[in-house]
């Protein structure tokens, strides 16, 4: 019981200490999440983009694409890039990155926030490194938030009330999830339409900007896409049948349990210092955290749980991708072989001559 103890004074004091670093670090970085952001047009019509749901075979396709449009990915995922987290985020493997370079993989540790606003920072200094050696930036991933905001650019944006985030946190596990979705729907129903009453993170974050611009976040989402003659002319989306994406979904979460999905998320647990509500949150860990938590032992009724969430989530992709005006859709059959499907996309930017 004594080392318990002593273990979570550690953990705490750590965690006080990173916050406290954290906050300096924040406060001294010149406009830091204050400042509109957009990648020079010059640079983005450099760049091919690949998205789609999840388990659309969007890895498969890019290292094939990649070799065959002399490319270096960038990955375009919220959950890639945290250390540690690599069975349930479906990172590549060591060898997919020794086929084609990669950026974007292993940035920060899982008790690290990292803001949209550092992820496209990042972004556009990955474009730049890969542009000045001659090569192409792939940019491939399955988070719509920042395909939109590469493409569009993002509005002025208030930094994070952590103090809101978790009084918000608290009442929804007094009320539930169901509650708070319905304090969003009365402030930003187009937001609330948008996300799932699951997506607490996401849902507290609107509540918390228009508690503090007054403003719903979704009229700040409603950047204009480019004029058609300058925007990227390169942005795919992979969209498979939806019966045969269910199958993959169902079998990949299967495989991640038999590859030590619920060991992984237990060493998360056990870390130093605990994992941030970003990566937290992150679909499938936050299934196993609570069953870890409130001592659930089914390990079946949980995959069923993860199953089930990760469909509902794939159909909300879906969804965005078909409402992203500069998106061009790949269909995916049953069957279709990751190399036919990147050689149908490279005749597209090949035979563009861009």
């Amino acid at each position: 019981m004594t080392c318990h103890i002593a273990f979570a004074i550690l953990r705490y004091s750590a965690l006080l200490i990173y916050r406290k670093q954290r906050r300096w670090a924040t406060l001294n970085m010149p406009n830091s999440g204050r400042s509109e952001f957009s990648l020079p047009v010059e640079l983005l019509q450099q760049c091919c983009f690949l998205s789609g749901p999840t388990a659309s075979g969007k890895t498969a396709v890019s290292l094939h694409l990649a070799r065959l449009i002399d490319a270096e990915i960038i990955l375009l995922d919220s959950m890639t890039i945290y250390r540690q987290m690599g069975i349930g985020t479906a990172k590549p493997t060591k060898e997919e990155q020794g086929i084609v370079p990669h950026h974007g993989i292993d940035l920060v540790e899982p008790w690290q926030e990292f803001s949209l606003h550092e992820y496209l920072n990042f972004a556009k200094t990955a474009c730049e490194d890969i542009v000045s050696r001659g090569k192409r930036p792939l940019v491939v991933g399955g988070t719509g938030l920042y395909l939109r905001s590469l493409l569009r650019g993002i509005c002025e944006s208030p930094a994070a009330d952590w103090e809101f985030r978790q009084s918000m946190e608290k009442l929804a596990e007094q009320r539930g999830e169901q509650w708070l979705h319905d304090e969003l729907k009365k402030v930003d129903a187009v937001s609330a339409a948008r996300l799932h009453p699951n997506d607490q993170r996401r849902i507290i974050r609107a509540l918390e900007v228009h508690r503090m611009t007054g403003e719903p976040l979704s009229s700040q989402h409603l950047q204009s896409p480019l004029p058609v003659d300058v925007r990227p002319k390169h942005v795919y989306w992979l969209d498979p049948e939806r019966e045969w994406l269910y199958q993959r979904i169902d079998q990949r979460v299967i495989a991640m349990f038999d590859e030590g999905f619920w060991e992984e998320t237990l060493s998360l647990l056990e870390l130093p210092l605990p994992i941030s509500r970003t990566a937290r949150q992150a679909l499938g860990y936050k299934e196993i955290i609570e069953a870890i938590e409130t001592g659930k032992t089914d390990r079946a009724s949980v995959i069923q749980e993860i199953q089930t969430r990760t469909r509902q989530f794939a159909k909300r992709q879906l969804t965005w991708f078909r409402n992203l005006e500069e998106a061009t859709s790949i269909p995916i059959q049953p069957g279709d072989r990751g190399e036919v499907v990147a050689q149908r996309i490279a005749e597209r930017v090949l035979g563009d001559g861009t």
